[in-house]
């Protein structure tokens, strides 16, 4: 990807392309890709990869939550690009199944794409990202024991996307809707975990 993405579409345009490009694709391409002084659509790459179908082979969502607890540790304590392990940056995916997951997500893409683009700004500035970081790491937190639960890990993931999206494109708006559905994802955890020990 030659230019910063500003949108899903172009973050699913640039999976699409490390895909179609790479029998295999490590996190640590994605990472290249995607710039690593850019910690929104990293932020967004990694939820997108759990929402889609590869989000359901055993493990992967927890893997992708720690991966992107570290990634939003970083932004949380001022770090001004990302790094990640080394044995991180080599866990990869088959290129043809993750570009045609980023094909699954266009018609939501450009959807989404089209509601959000820089109001409010002065909720994307400090000390609102880091907040949101915070706010990150709780979510990845709920992701391992709603991972035995078909779709359930999708909660968290969606609002951690919604952060990661708000920070790329500087919307406000949409970091508050993120807030908010921080707070659904987490009564839903509360709720899936009693229900179990009911």
């Amino acid at each position: 990807m030659k230019e910063d993405p500003h949108s899903i579409g172009d973050v699913l345009d640039g999976i699409e392309d490390l895909g179609d490009r790479r029998e295999n694709v490590c996190v640590g391409d994605a990472l290249d890709a995607f710039d690593r002084r850019s910690f929104g659509p990293v932020l967004l790459f990694l939820p997108l990869i759990e929402l889609s179908p590869i989000g359901g082979i055993p493990g992967v969502p927890t893997f992708l939550a720690a991966t992107i607890a570290l990634i939003a540790g970083q932004l949380l304590f001022g770090r001004d690009h990302v790094w990640l392990p080394r044995f991180v940056e080599r866990r990869a995916i088959k290129g043809d199944r993750l570009a045609g997951a980023a094909r699954r997500l266009d018609g939501v893409a450009g959807t989404i794409d089209g509601w959000f683009r820089g109001r409010l700004g002065r909720f994307t500035k400090e000390p609102w990202p880091r907040i949101a970081a915070l706010m990150v790491i709780v979510l990845c937190c709920a992701v391992p024991p709603l991972e035995f639960l078909p779709f359930a890990s999708s909660a968290p993931m969606i609002a951690i996307a919604a952060f990661g999206l708000a920070l790329m494109v500087r919307d406000g708006l949409l970091m508050l809707i993120a807030f908010a559905l921080s707070l659904g994802a987490g009564g839903l955890v509360i709720a899936l975990l009693a229900s179990g020990s009911g």
